[in-house]
């Protein structure tokens, strides 16, 4: 038997083949602009082929064992088929079709954390690594984010930060507070109720024995508040006793930060300024009248 290589190079069987060729049509090629298209459908059939092509060279990206080379040129290919897709898309709309660009996948690092494409001419989706060729020299440092840098903080950002929280304001929001003081307060208003009724009992008897004018025995426990009310107010009237005092004693006090003299050093002082007075009078007379006998004395020379 002839195998089947030989078979297909028979006179035969390359004539059939011939044949099938002649009657296929000619393969159609993309169109170099996509504004020369003008049919919706024939638009849509050129754009799933771009997206097959960029199908195929993604998944062959992501072979790091190509070299650099290779990696950058098929990084290459793939964003210009990248943005002959969008003049396709942009075309389909232009045609009534469906708009392809609101769903564009988002470009992620080596970490799989979506970042922003820098694109500075803002047409098209920007230039976009792929695969292996995130990790090229001179590519890995575009995704790696910048150490932050801790600033100081300021006393405006301290302030800033300060609220009611931080006064204690909100304490009893959270539910803490409340159920540790809710056993000392129960102890608390039970205290304050018995010493309460204890004396609304006082004040019963009272009356009753005003009305009969009796006299009623106080318990010893009703003598117990009485004596603390008693003990209550003399320590108030004693305070207040000992405040009027402190405040009398500050206004008759008076503070001498000078000697003073007494009458008799006043009585001294008066008569030395006296005498200084009349020698410095008799002193001033007895100039004047040495004045006069020199004068006399010099008119009885000439």
């Amino acid at each position: 038997m002839a195998r089947n290589e030989e078979k297909a190079q028979s006179m035969l069987n390359r004539f059939i083949t011939m044949k099938n060729e002649e009657k296929r049509k000619p393969k159609e090629r993309r169109p170099y602009l996509a504004s020369e298209c003008r049919d919706l459908a024939d638009a849509d059939r050129w754009r799933g082929e771009i997206l097959r092509e960029i199908g195929v060279k993604v998944a062959e990206i992501q072979n790091e064992g190509l070299g650099e080379h290779r990696l950058r040129d098929l990084n290459d290919e793939i964003n210009k088929l990248l943005r002959e897709r969008v003049h396709w898309e942009r075309r389909i709309v232009e045609l009534g079709g469906p708009n392809y660009m609101k769903n564009i996948a988002k470009m992620t690092d080596l970490d799989g954390n979506i970042i922003d494409v820098p694109n500075p001419s803002g047409r098209g989706p920007g230039y976009r690594y792929f695969g292996a060729a995130k990790k090229l020299p001179g590519v890995r440092e575009l995704f790696e984010k910048p150490p932050e840098i801790r600033r100081r903080r300021t006393r405006y950002d301290i302030y800033k930060r300060i609220n009611a929280s931080y006064y204690g304001y909100r304490d009893d929001e959270d539910g803490i507070l409340e159920k540790l003081e809710a056993t000392a307060e129960k102890e608390m208003r039970e205290k304050a109720e018995a010493e309460w009724w204890k004396m609304d009992q006082i004040r019963r008897e009272a009356k009753k024995a005003v009305k009969s004018s009796q006299v009623v025995n106080v318990e010893p426990a009703s003598k117990d508040i009485l004596f603390e009310e008693e003990e209550d107010v003399v320590e108030e009237e004693r305070r207040e006793k000992e405040r009027v005092m402190r405040e009398s004693s500050k206004q008759q006090e008076f503070v001498v930060h000078v000697p003073l003299p007494d009458e008799k050093e006043i009585e001294k002082m008066v008569l030395e300024k006296k005498k200084m007075e009349l020698l410095s009078k008799y002193t001033s007379d007895m100039l004047m009248e040495e004045q006069k006998e020199a004068m006399t004395m010099l008119n009885v020379q000439r």
